[in-house]
């Protein structure tokens, strides 16, 4: 393993972080989200060693670096106020760390130029950095960190000050950057964007833990914590109580009439647990069909809400509310109003069970 981040607990006073554990592999790309003030920004300067742990280790290609000085750790880190050098020029501001590693100018006049190449900021070497735009500061912020070859490159909210059409086009560059230098990296964001175009790796943060870490697709359809699902935008969560098994097959009680079929089967029997369905995998017909798929359900529509290019429909089943995405012209085609008897249709493999114990331990525990 690359970083090891064991059983780390920071004591900030009015704020703690509390037993997280965080592994990356060598060149891996991770994205932290969550709340505001879950504690992402302190995590990543306790792992630059801005912050004295209380307990916990940190483990960098298998040396423990907990106690290490920020200069000796070599990892870099971008805020997302740039905090360029007003007294230099782009050119200076870049070569500034690399000028503490290699004294050979042209090597580093070479280098310079080479970055700023690939960030697509060579034209502005010679300007000050009060002239230059948001997204020219940020890509001079980023090639300052990248040009000394970190161990490890953290970004703190790097886009976030940055307008739509600037946040797309930096994002592709920095990601090509960031793979041509095989640089290991941890960004915290807010944005979901940045998750699915940059990421190998998410964790998801709250109150000070790390409530999950994996792969993308995986965190994102099967969260193993009601708060993960909810905030990863999972808007179908019931409690409910598994009431049988077969063939592979859970059989989960959400109401006293309805029944929901799911493939996770690691779950003991009888017990209570919490069901999610991703909207996205809601199938809407106007009719029941003869399909493999298990949950079928008829309901009434309550609610249809236009968002941007989707449409959420919400319907009525038995007492319990499903939302789905589809788009206008399929509501349309459908026909969909308020109060119309619709049919929802999703596999078994698209109904995760959470514990519900384990969910509410690891919120609500400190």
């Amino acid at each position: 393993m690359f970083l090891e981040v064991k059983n780390l607990c920071v004591d900030l006073g009015q704020f703690h972080l509390t037993g997280v554990n965080l592994n990356l592999e060598k060149n891996d790309y991770m994205v932290i989200i969550g709340p505001t003030g879950s504690g992402k920004s302190v995590l990543l300067e306790t792992i630059a060693g801005f912050f004295q742990p209380q307990t916990g280790k940190i483990f960098l290609e298998g040396e423990d670096i907990t106690n290490l000085n920020p200069e000796k750790r070599g990892i870099s880190i971008v805020y997302q106020d740039y905090v360029l050098f007003p007294n230099m020029n782009v050119f200076e501001n870049i070569a500034y760390g690399l000028e503490k590693k290699v004294k050979n100018r042209e090597v580093i006049k070479s280098r310079v130029y080479d970055m700023a190449d690939r960030l697509k900021i060579e034209h502005l070497l010679d300007r000050n950095p009060e002239t230059l735009s948001g997204g020219e500061k940020q890509r001079t912020a980023i090639a300052r960190s990248l040009i000394v070859e970190p161990n490890i490159l953290l970004m703190d909210e790097p886009f976030s000050a940055l307008d739509v059409n600037t946040h797309a086009y930096l994002t592709e560059l920095i990601k090509k950057a960031i793979s041509d230098y095989q640089t290991t990296c941890i960004h915290v964001s807010h944005n979901f964007n940045d998750v699915w175009s940059l990421a190998e790796q998410v964790a998801v943060m709250k109150n000070g833990k790390i409530l999950q870490q994996g792969i993308v697709a995986d965190v994102f359809s099967k969260p193993c914590h009601n708060f993960v699902a909810d905030f990863v935008g999972v808007h179908n969560i019931f409690e409910g109580e598994v009431v049988g098994k077969s063939k592979g097959i859970t059989d989960v009680k959400v109401n006293q009439n309805l029944i929901l079929h799911s493939s996770d089967t690691d779950t003991n029997d009888d017990k209570k647990v919490m069901v999610a369905v991703r909207p996205e995998n809601i199938i809407f017909s106007n009719q029941s069909f003869v399909s493999s798929i298990r949950n079928q359900l008829k309901g009434i529509v309550t609610d249809i809400i236009l968002i941007g290019p989707t449409v959420w429909v919400e319907v009525d089943v038995n007492g319990t509310t499903f939302k789905g995405i589809i788009t206008p012209s399929s509501l349309d085609i459908l026909g969909i109003k308020k109060e119309k008897e619709i049919y929802l249709s999703f596999k078994s493999v698209n109904v995760k069970i959470i514990d519900e114990e384990q969910s509410y331990s690891a919120l609500f525990s400190a």
